[in-house]
């Protein structure tokens, strides 16, 4: 249910909630929260809750030390591994300044915009995501290790698969907050899982998957596992990806439901395949990012072609509703507003400048000759060098605005892998 404000407030009375959390996004994608009590509820929705920006990143506004956070009411949900006596519940918020405008730096903000520019023209978008992460076990004392839950690989079952009652309580979890997944199984990685979701619009589906990593590192914690949705927790194993399935409707229209892609679905394609260089440093975030790429699966090449997974765009087989393509080289330690507010950017892009789609390359690329890569682009071999590309885009800076763009290049400059209990 998507709740007005003024159901949000009639629910939060009708339904003994004691504890609101208040969430939001740093410029990383890590989850924040500040709690408020239900009488401060009407202020929230009025005027916001003011918190510290100057110590979260990518909301350092040398003019503006303090910034509000304005409740989104249709995004009220039940926290059910909390007490049901004296419930708690969440609300994904925007961030404003003290006169209600919005902080053009909220990550939230700025994928909304991109799907207004979009709307105006004509355009709407679904996204489905497929989100895998890696199940460790914890030591005596509870901190989290490198041995992974079991040794199974993809779609094993159990008992060789031990995450499947780890997932079943993920996906139960989820359906009780309103969310949809559609399909839970083992990955090749020991210990790594995949939870798929059903499409959605760009923003639900970025909400989706910050309350989808909440759940995981919850459930997990509950059954005394660590959760990491690090780009390459284990060195010889499948790294973890964020596979993103889009498709674009102009009035209505799949442009990817016939067997020819219509000319503006290619362009999309065509702007994301050019402008990949320039926006990886968003998708991918990390060092270990580009450990991941060019191995199990994960794209290496700017290419595109039906049904090959090896590729960096794919068109999985499929009819209509669900005609899309699918990005393969995001990783879940992306903040998922600004990853898709530029991947959404990159192909209107495209479609504004008629941007060609080049010939697929419906080949194996992890074993191609020489000759058959000749002329394929490669993704940033390194999280240094996708920063130098995105600090130098206009395309990136067009996007995003210069206080999300200054924060990033400090925070940037001395990236390092976080500790392994951070993701």
């Amino acid at each position: 249910m998507r709740y007005t404000e003024e159901e949000a407030l009639e629910y939060i009375k009708e339904n003994d909630v004691k504890f609101i959390k208040l969430f939001f996004t740093d410029i990383f994608g890590q989850i924040k929260s500040l709690s408020v009590q239900p009488a401060e509820m009407p202020r929230a929705f009025s005027s916001g809750i003011a918190f510290d920006a100057e110590v979260v990143k990518g909301f350092q506004d040398p003019d503006h030390s303090d910034l509000f956070l304005v409740p989104d009411p249709a995004t009220l949900c039940v926290l059910p591994w909390r007490p049901q006596n004296g419930r708690v519940i969440r609300f994904f918020c925007n961030v404003r300044y003290v006169d209600g405008s919005p902080f053009e730096g909220d990550p939230r903000y700025l994928l909304k915009k991109v799907v207004q520019k979009a709307a105006d023209k004509g355009y709407t978008f679904n996204i489905g995501t497929e989100c895998e992460f890696y199940l460790f076990k914890n030591d005596e004392n509870g901190q989290p290790t490198k041995i992974p839950q079991d040794q199974a690989g993809y779609c094993d079952l159990a008992p060789r698969d031990r995450g499947e009652n780890v997932r079943r309580e993920i996906c139960l979890t989820l359906e009780q907050m309103g969310l949809h997944p559609e399909a839970s199984h083992h990955e090749s990685g020991p210990g790594q899982n995949e939870v798929d979701f059903r499409f959605d619009s760009p923003l639900q589906a970025a909400d989706n998957l910050a309350t989808f990593k909440i759940v995981v590192k919850t459930i997990a914690d509950r059954n005394g596992l660590f959760a990491s949705f690090m780009p390459k927790p284990l060195a010889d194993s499948a790294g973890n990806g964020l596979h993103i399935n889009i498709s674009l409707a102009k009035d209505g229209k799949n442009l990817f439901s016939d067997d020819d892609i219509a000319v503006e679905g290619r362009s999309f394609m065509a702007g994301i395949l050019e402008l990949v260089p320039e926006f990886t440093a968003f998708t991918n975030p990390l060092p270990s990012s580009y450990r991941r790429f060019g191995a199990f699966e994960a794209p290496h090449y700017i290419s595109w072609a039906r049904e090959k997974r090896c590729q960096l765009l794919r068109i999985p087989a499929s009819n209509e509703p669900r005609a899309r393509f699918e990005l393969r080289s995001p990783d879940p330690s992306c903040n998922q507003y600004l990853a898709l507010a530029l991947v959404l950017s990159a192909g209107m892009e495209g479609i504004e400048k008629k941007s060609v789609l080049p010939p697929q390359k419906n080949i194996d690329l992890y074993k191609a000759l020489p000759s058959d890569l000749q002329g394929l682009g490669t993704l940033p071999h390194s999280l240094a060098e996708a920063v130098k590309n995105a600090l130098s885009s206009q395309f990136v800076s067009s996007v995003l605005p210069d206080v999300t763009m200054n924060a990033f290049r400090e925070a940037e400059a001395n990236a390092k892998d976080p500790d392994f209990g951070e993701i």
